[in-house]
């Protein structure tokens, strides 16, 4: 029979099968030209030139020499690659606007992806398009996406092993103040304004050098920083003393427990619970979490890490400048917190 005869059915628009291309790889060793293919299989002649180029493939003759030849499979391997990095349209590469908000909000004001997507969906910004957290985290990872965000300009990075607290040992010598096992069981649902957390962030050189004091308000997150000339008890004590004389008669309203870690800065309790006003006269009470269970004190550990991301493991916190520590402090006050539907501590009522 001959093979002009053929009336295979057309399927216009529609991509090359893998016996298409079989099909087309025998009609080519036939003798055919790639119009007449065309017409045998119901096709484009670009369609068919199209994939006889991107399947040739370089065999070498007896002599030695080279010839090319089309060839299905190599067609069909190409094909499918293709296919799997094809996906779908990236919908956030048609809005530029939001492309470089969310650029100049990680990279610059160091905000996580998460807090960025929360932010525009709590103040109700309007953009082209619309994507979810996950979404982003997916374009972060591609790294084709943006033009300046990598993964590298993350402030944390998804999937760190999680500490197994379970294993941690506990210890309960040297405790001379009140153990966190006598506070009120109350201020573990952090409904009341006024139960802080206490911790030291060092910079340079553990115990050398100026230290930053951080308070961290168990309810609302909010956030002091205070910094001082060393790791000691006198700076400790003196910087509640300075804390104390700023709020006048509010501080005990302000400040009604605060729960620190065993370190030695904190070890003078009395110092630390008495008011500058008299000897005789608390200005608040101090409980001390267990040693090595930081998880106590979880607000903390939480918010210190927003500090690292601008002050990192090693660097001279003498040279930083008050200025620079407020901008912090205000910074972490205004970050958009997901617990909070994304409002900050400054944006929720006492």
């Amino acid at each position: 029979m001959s093979q002009n005869n053929n009336t295979s059915e057309c399927r216009k628009n529609k991509h090359l099968t893998e016996r298409e291309r079989y099909r087309i790889e025998i009609l080519q060793k036939e003798g055919l030209k790639p119009y007449e293919i065309a017409q045998r299989m119901g096709k484009g002649t670009r369609t068919i030139e199209r994939e006889i180029a991107r399947g040739k493939v370089r065999l070498i003759n007896y002599d030695l020499t080279y010839r090319e030849e089309y060839c299905a499979d190599a067609g069909q391997r190409i094909y499918e690659e293709n296919a799997r990095n094809k996906g779908p349209g990236l919908k956030i590469g048609k809005d530029h606007k939001l492309v470089k908000y969310i650029e100049n909000k990680i990279i610059k004001e160091k905000y996580s992806p998460d807090a960025v997507i929360g932010e525009i969906k709590e103040k109700e910004l309007k953009f082209e398009e619309e994507i979810c957290t996950k979404t982003l985290y997916n374009y972060i990872d591609r790294g084709d996406v943006f033009l300046n965000l990598t993964n590298k300009d993350l402030p944390v990075k998804r999937g760190g092993k999680k500490r197994d607290y379970k294993k941690v040992k506990t210890s309960h010598k040297n405790l001379k103040g009140t153990s966190i096992e006598e506070r009120p069981p109350e201020i573990d649902n952090r409904k009341e304004y006024g139960h802080w957390e206490m911790d030291c962030v060092v910079g340079k050189r553990e115990g050398k050098g100026a230290v930053l004091l951080v308070l961290s308000e168990r309810s609302r997150r909010e956030e002091i920083i205070i910094k001082m000339p060393d790791k000691t008890q006198k700076s400790v004590v003196a910087s509640l003393d300075r804390l104390e004389r700023k709020y006048g008669k509010e501080f005990k309203g302000k400040f009604k427990t605060i729960t620190v870690d065993n370190g030695s800065e904190f070890l003078d309790y009395k110092g630390i619970e008495r008011s500058i006003k008299s000897k005789d006269t608390k200005r608040v009470k101090l409980y001390y979490a267990h040693p090595y269970s930081s998880w106590e004190r979880g607000t903390n550990e939480n918010i210190n890490k927003l500090i690292r991301r601008f002050i990192p493991k090693g660097m001279d916190i003498n040279k930083v400048s008050n200025a620079s520590i407020k901008y912090i402090e205000n910074w972490i006050n205004s970050y958009p917190r997901r617990i909070f539907g994304y409002k900050s501590a400054n944006g929720m009522v006492i």
